[in-house]
């Protein structure tokens, strides 16, 4: 099969999935913001779950990368999964077991000293997670697509029909606390599945350990973990630092938690970008990793540059210039007023979504410090520019902050990839795709068009012309058809 369709294909599996968990947890921000009638309480829960990203990325320790990685150049392929999967679950294990000791301090910290259920249950939530990476892994390496999505699904599904069950049902408006330990819960059992799902992985674990192989695979992983880390400072530590910031000025705790749901609601709409880019993940690193050896491998890493870019443009114009429709995923109107950052916070997940596709040259090339230095940068400058001007912009220093930060990384990971892994991208589209969707967002937003159903049509006209254009330069894939 040509490469790229591979590609493809594998992204359409893995993205139903992805796609069909999202929109299903798009569903779960109406139910939430209607929920919470005050977006304080729906803060708590925004700011939380911040963390848990953080925590899966820590806890993973870039074992998912590494296995991709020697799973191609080691002749025992059993042997190397075994040593990161018990490396994932040792981690873990200590990880959880010190947690729980500290949970009150923890609490405390996070300015939730009558609440430290939350950080119990929070941490069980990570550790089931990352310990399931590693088997998930395996089943994207073997392009058991098909179960692979099965198991995602099954835990989504569960994870949704619990949160409507809880949520609709149970839940008392007047006690939100018990709202927050509710969608908690909810994780956790949908969190369980996938180890259940994955028990013959973990009933076939042996205790081998080569320590001469974990050794090489932490040293190759190592870079990954403080630059996924430094990249999820990137992504998420804002809306840590909007809370505590906001109220260190002199706002009430109240409004900061406010400021924060507000943020996180419409960050949803930005994420859009978020779920194509997941998809696409899943299926193009080990997809990578395999087009290792292929001498037309430069060719066909330019061209699947050109689709992304047209594609993750597409979906910019699609939310920007539709946001009427889709601030109706958010219920309730007090969450509207931050609608206005959306167009710069989607505009940032699709320069993420590029540099994320450029970063596969240091994977590549096994020099991962520089995917380390060029997110723990991005982090500087994240706590920098968030730091300085939460105080006086709130929420929209986040989202420009945001921007800033994705755009370098972009910038100084083309120019590192130039010199030390030189992959040949068609800049010139690339760069017609970015401004041709800035120049219709433009256009269309200086265009007052009072009446809503005219407003649709125009605006949508302009997508299908991007569309159009894009198709007559991107041809449809035919067979030997790389460039």
């Amino acid at each position: 099969m040509n490469p790229l369709k591979k590609l493809l294909s594998q992204s359409a599996i893995y993205g139903l999935s992805s796609i069909v968990g999202r929109l299903l947890n798009y569903l779960l921000v109406p139910l939430y913001t209607s929920a919470f009638a005050n977006p304080s309480d729906y803060g708590v829960v925004s700011e939380l779950y911040a963390y848990v990203a953080f925590l899966v990325v820590l806890l993973t320790f870039g074992m998912e990368t590494s296995f991709f990685r020697f799973i191609q150049v080691k002749e025992d392929k059993n042997e190397v999964f075994q040593n990161s999967f018990l490396t994932v679950i040792g981690i873990n294990i200590f990880f959880f077991l010190v947690s729980l000791f500290f949970n009150q301090n923890i609490a405390n910290f996070l300015l939730y000293p009558d609440h430290n259920e939350y950080v119990v249950l929070l941490i069980a939530v990570v550790c089931i997670d990352a310990i399931a990476s590693l088997p998930l892994a395996k089943l994207r390496a073997e392009e058991q697509a098909k179960k692979f999505v099965g198991i995602q699904l099954a835990s989504i599904f569960v994870n949704i029909g619990l949160n409507l069950v809880l949520m609709l049902l149970i839940f008392d408006k007047s006690r939100p606390e018990q709202g927050v330990l509710y969608i908690l819960l909810a994780n956790l059992v949908s969190s369980l599945v996938k180890p259940l799902l994955l028990y013959k992985h973990f009933l076939n674990l042996r205790l081998k350990f080569n320590p001469e192989l974990a050794k090489e695979m932490v040293v190759y992983a190592l870079p990954l973990v403080f630059g996924g880390f430094a990249g999820i400072i990137n992504e998420t530590l804002d809306r840590a630092l909007l809370k505590r910031l906001l109220f260190e000025s002199g706002q009430t705790l109240e409004y900061a938690k406010a400021q924060v749901g507000i943020y996180s609601a419409v960050y949803k709409l930005a994420m859009l970008v978020s779920i194509l880019l997941q998809a696409y993940r899943y299926a193009a690193e080990p997809f990578f990793f395999s087009q290792m050896k292929n001498q037309e491998k430069d060719k066909i890493y330019s061209r699947v540059m050109n689709y992304f870019v047209a594609t993750v443009c597409l979906v910019f114009l699609v939310v920007t210039l539709n946001i009427d429709i889709f601030k109706h995923f958010i219920q309730n109107e007090s969450y509207w007023e931050g609608l206005g950052v959306v167009p710069i916070l989607l505009l940032a997940n699709v320069f993420l979504g590029i540099y994320y596709n450029q970063s596969i040259w240091y994977k590549l090339s096994g020099q991962t410090k520089f995917g380390a230095y060029i997110a723990i940068g991005g982090a500087t400058l994240t706590v920098l520019l968030n730091v300085i001007f939460i105080p006086y912009y709130g929420y929209w220093a986040c989202a420009w902050a945001t921007l800033i930060v994705y755009t370098a990384q972009m910038i100084v990971s083309y120019y590192l990839g130039q010199k030390y892994y030189p992959i040949h991208y068609n800049l010139r589209k690339f760069f017609f795709y970015m401004i041709l969707s800035l120049l219709f967002f433009l256009l269309c937003y200086t265009m007052d068009i009072q009446t809503t159903w005219l407003k649709f049509i125009v605006h949508n006209l302009f997508i299908l012309a991007f569309v159009g254009l894009a198709w007559k330069l991107e041809k449809p894939l035919r067979k030997n058809n790389l460039v």
